[in-house]
């Protein structure tokens, strides 16, 4: 008995000895591996990187910016379904284990050994929270030591977040593959849209199972590439459902006789249109925020863009360009291949498209027999990627080279010519020839109130220039810019009857630069006019006249207070437009003389909100008193208060509204007319015709255009903005005012409108002349004169560095 004692004592001490050393070795091990883990301030701030997502003002997707396209969800806002789905197919005891599941690992273990050799995948046994322990902190290696890693951050994570969290985190991070190219879907929120274009509450079974089943190998279970691969493991995630009592037997057996159902989301129609809108954005985060929160802080940036204006504006500024273009004739085919007996659309899908110039498609010359030429269409790919097998012919006749202004198809085309065209929707079958514009230009479209762009296109195509000629060319505004001179003496003491002479200048421009003889765009000169007469012509030698008496520092100032130049040299070629600016400046400018002098600040954004909800940005910065009441005590209703600066008089700004509507009605922009509304805006011409502007509003929409060659060159000896520019502003606002009353511009309180003769100034008798806009204090002069006028205007008058003579009222013409 005494010997039987001692052996048992003999083992207990051995096994008491293996069990320290046991523990020591695995305490060591532990250690070990322990050190390079992530510590709980990582585990507990962890955020997984989610894009950021871009909506119109119609709350339209325009835009994501992501190095992972991942959308957020809370686990709140998980339905049951997806996660009794998830659980299913990838950890039925979830809540029940402590970060590694024994079960599971004995399992797994049976599974394997049962199906050695039979070339299976060996099942794995890592749980979700082993997951997300490698899919967060861990390399992707298969090795023992990153799995005893795995296992040791599990049980870290275990011990730092709830089970919900570890899930929500899970279900936010995973991978779930692509269903189409551009598609990688990280998280259930952006796979469901991506999959099935539904958000994660409008799954029914089959659906949620098969993105449960994606974790595993998504490129193995891609939905076309291997569907019957994918529907299989679908099932297997169905069987798994109803086993765990998920779902009903019969709904299981239903849901696995229907189809996958992918249906990849398609690109909006909007990204189509807003290219230039939504780069400008994300420039504008990235300045902003930086780079690493542009893509992985999951921001929810309103856009300011308004869909249907923007689609409106590009077709405006396109048609513009084309009609141009195209009035000087065709250049030949983008380029020429040889189709030597090959599949046509297959040589032709290979070739780059632009995929912003919808509804012209790419094609190429098949045939030319006599009057007509066979094109085969550009072929679509479909949501996998590859190109359509279906192909496409058209038929090019003689009505669709007829602004080429040559004879025959084939003096205009050849067999391999590649060349864009575009679908009669008049003549089905047969197409219309295009090509690409060599100029450019720009249009922006503004409210004038809040300065929230409503549509901006910065060129012809994105696709093909992400220069952005509305925010990025500095040009030459041009006479577009004299509506600033003009507002600055008016603001200064002149009336839209003072009398200024158009007749030759010369300026002495100090040593060694000689003389400048400024000249009107006609030659001509006309005498004694009124200020309206100066802007409602565009006439150069009346504006010159005009900035040198009221000065360039105080219209140099009067320019940076409206925002159109920063530091405008003062010179008084400036006051021609010399100056380079944007036409996003303009547009702001201008948009300041209808809202009657208030400043506003140009944006693309109205608020910006991180990846939790709160708002980091708005654009609204005005106060709204009263706003933040817990209740109704019979206090005054809450009231914004508009705390924007005053940059000129609004009595001022009507009286240019209201010259620069006499441009539209008599003068160099009656082209405008024809859109039926009260409109106001100026030309802008500059020297050799290098770029043309249009800048002008309604009451409510300002507008700037611009066209010119990105390399300058003279559009044409005679070319115009009235002939150019003005037609492309006449048709964004024809379509964009068609179902808007025709409102007349708003008469500011103060304002006194009194009948005068246009050519004298003067207090016009009966029923004749027309209404002039006049300020408290002042009216039509009642003598003719042109105070500082040398002789009778015919000879010019030499103004010197120092001052010399004036050809410019006073400014007090009327003023009591």
């Amino acid at each position: 008995m005494r010997f039987i004692l001692r052996i048992f004592g003999w083992l207990f001490a051995a096994g008491a000895i293996a069990f320290v050393i046991g523990a020591a070795i695995a305490g060591g091990l532990i250690w070990h591996y322990s050190q390079d883990l992530p510590d709980y301030a990582q585990l507990r701030n962890y955020e997984p990187p989610v894009m950021t997502r871009v909506h119109a003002g119609d709350g339209s997707l325009i835009a994501e910016y992501a190095r992972e396209r991942r959308l957020y969800l809370p686990i709140q806002a998980v339905p049951k379904l997806l996660i009794d789905a998830y659980l299913s197919a990838e950890d039925k005891n979830f809540y029940k284990h402590i970060g590694v599941d024994p079960e599971g690992l004995v399992r797994a273990a049976i599974s394997n050994f049962r199906n050695r050799g039979a070339n299976r995948r060996p099942q794995g046994a890592s749980t979700i929270t082993q997951q997300v322990a490698k899919n967060f902190f861990l390399s992707p290696e298969q090795s023992i030591e990153r799995k005893i890693r795995e296992a040791l951050v599990a049980l870290k994570l275990e011990s730092t977040y709830s089970k919900d969290k570890i899930l929500e985190l899970y279900l936010n991070e995973i991978y779930l593959g692509a269903p189409a190219p551009g598609q990688g879907s990280y998280g259930i929120a952006a796979a469901a849209l991506n999959y099935f274009g539904k958000s994660v509450h409008e799954l029914n079974l089959q659906e949620a199972a098969y993105l449960a089943a994606l974790p595993k190998a998504p490129s193995d279970l891609h939905p076309f590439r291997n569907r019957d691969r994918a529907i299989e493991r679908r099932n297997y995630v169905i069987d798994r459902m109803v086993e765990n009592g998920y779902a009903k037997r019969e709904a299981g057996e239903e849901a696995k006789k229907q189809p996958l159902g992918v249906n990849p989301r398609t690109v909006s129609p909007n990204n189509i249109a807003a290219g230039y809108f939504a780069e400008e954005i994300r420039r504008e985060l990235q300045d902003r925020y930086g780079e690493k929160k542009l893509l992985e802080g999951g921001l929810s940036v309103r856009a300011t863009v308004d869909p249907k204006t923007q689609l409106m504006a590009r077709k405006a500024l396109v048609d513009g360009l084309v009609r141009f273009d195209e009035a000087r004739g065709w250049r030949g085919a983008i380029q020429k291949i040889d189709l030597g007996g090959q599949d046509w659309g297959a040589v032709v899908g290979e070739l780059p498209v632009l995929g912003d110039v919808a509804p012209w498609r790419l094609a190429v010359v098949l045939d030319v027999n006599g009057d007509s030429a066979k094109l085969g269409l550009h072929p679509l790919r479909d949501t996998a990627g590859h190109l359509n097998k279906e192909r496409q012919i058209l038929t090019l006749a003689a009505d669709g080279i007829k602004w080429t202004r040559r004879g025959r198809i084939s003096q205009v085309v050849s067999v391999g010519d590649v060349v864009y065209v575009e679908p009669m929707e008049s003549r089905p079958g047969y197409a219309r020839l295009r090509q690409l514009p060599e100029v450019n230009g720009a249009i922006v479209a503004m409210d004038p109130f809040s300065g929230r762009v409503l549509a901006m296109v910065g060129g012809f195509s994105h696709d093909q220039s992400e220069f952005n000629r509305a925010t990025q060319a500095l040009r030459q505004p041009g006479s577009s810019f004299k509506p600033f001179v003009y507002a600055t003496a008016l603001d200064n003491g002149y009336t839209p009857s003072s009398i200024i002479l158009d007749a030759p200048i010369e300026i002495d421009q100090g040593a060694g630069l000689g003389m400048w003889r400024p000249e009107n765009y006609d030659g001509k000169s006309t005498g004694p006019r009124t200020l309206r007469y100066g802007i409602q012509f565009s006439k150069n030698l009346m504006t010159v006249r005009l900035a040198k008496d009221v000065g360039m520092p105080l219209i140099a100032e009067y320019a940076r207070r409206f925002g159109v130049y920063d530091d405008l040299q003062p010179v008084l070629s400036m006051s021609l437009g010399a100056g380079e600016t944007t036409v996003m400046r303009m547009t702001a400018g201008y948009s300041m003389l209808v809202n009657g002098g208030k400043r506003i600040r140009p944006t693309l954004i109205d608020r910006i909100q991180d990846r939790s909800g709160s708002t980091i940005f708005r654009h609204d910065q005005r106060v709204c008193e009263g706003c933040n009441a817990e209740k109704w005590a019979n206090q005054p209703e809450p009231r914004l208060v508009d705390n924007r600066e005053q940059v000129l008089d609004p009595l001022t700004a009507y009286q240019m509204v209201s010259i620069l509507e006499g441009v539209v009605n008599a003068g160099t922009a009656t082209v405008v007319k024809s859109v039926g509304k009260p409109l106001a805006g100026k030309t802008g011409t500059t020297n050799d015709a290098k770029d043309v502007w249009f800048v002008g509003f309604s009451p409510d929409l300002a507008v700037g255009v611009y066209m010119g060659f990105d390399k300058p060159k003279s559009l044409g000896t005679s070319a115009t903005a009235g002939q150019y520019a003005a037609p492309i502003f006449r048709d964004f606002m024809s379509a964009a005012l068609k179902d808007k009353p025709a409102t007349p511009f708003r008469v500011p309180a103060g304002i006194k409108l009194i009948r005068v003769d246009p050519r004298t100034g003067m207090r016009a008798g009966g029923e004749g002349g027309i209404l002039e806009a006049f300020k408290p204090g002042t009216a039509p002069p009642d003598s003719y004169s042109v105070i500082g006028a040398a002789g009778d205007g015919s000879a010019p008058l030499n103004v010197g560095p120092g001052g010399g003579g004036r050809a410019v009222g006073s400014g007090t013409g009327g003023l009591y």
